[in-house]
Formats: structure tokens, sequence, C-alpha cells
């Protein structure tokens, strides 16, 4: 499944959660602490939901860089002439 089918998934079974939860709320009331955690829970669900769909609908529409292929042939010695060795220091001079 595409990103998109799996977020489209999840919101109709937030969209169920939703449902479930007033229902329970009708029937033992929403005054109560726990009622009210989770139905802040559940909003936080949908909230986070949105970002995601948000997040999802941007990174399909950027694409990703082409890959740079490394070829498996020696580096040219030339591009290390003037380098020091880590930890090693010049080559033309010693460790003190």
């Amino acid at each position: 499944m595409s990103v998109h089918d799996e977020l489209t998934s999840v919101q109709r079974c937030l969209d169920e959660l939703c449902r479930s939860v007033g229902r329970l709320e009708q029937q033992i009331g929403g005054g109560g602490l726990d009622m009210r955690r989770v139905r802040a829970d559940v909003d936080h669900l949908r909230e986070s939901v949105a970002l995601l769909r948000e997040t999802s609908s941007t990174t399909a529409s950027t694409r990703r860089p082409d890959l740079v292929t490394i070829p498996d042939t020696p580096y040219d010695s030339t591009l290390w002439t003037d380098s020091d060795d880590e930890g090693l220091g010049a080559r033309d001079r010693h460790a003190p």
C-alpha cells in the first residue's frame, strides 16, 4: 500500500474511534476526568494524522536528488599532494 492509502486507512479508523468515543460519552457522561482525557487523546491523534497528511503530501511532491555513482578505480594520487595524514602530520615532517 502507498503512504496515501495507509493514511486514508488510519483516518477511517480514527473516524470510527471518534464515533465510538462519542457514543461512550453519551452513555457514561463526558464530565469525568477519564472521559475528558480520552477525548483529548483522540483529538491529539486527529491533529497528528493531519500533520502526517501535510508532511506526506509535501514530501511526495519533492523529488529525491539523483544518486551519484562513485567509480571503483583508484583516486588520482595528486589529490593528496599537500594533505596531512590525520594524527600523523605532514609527510615531510616528523612527529615531535
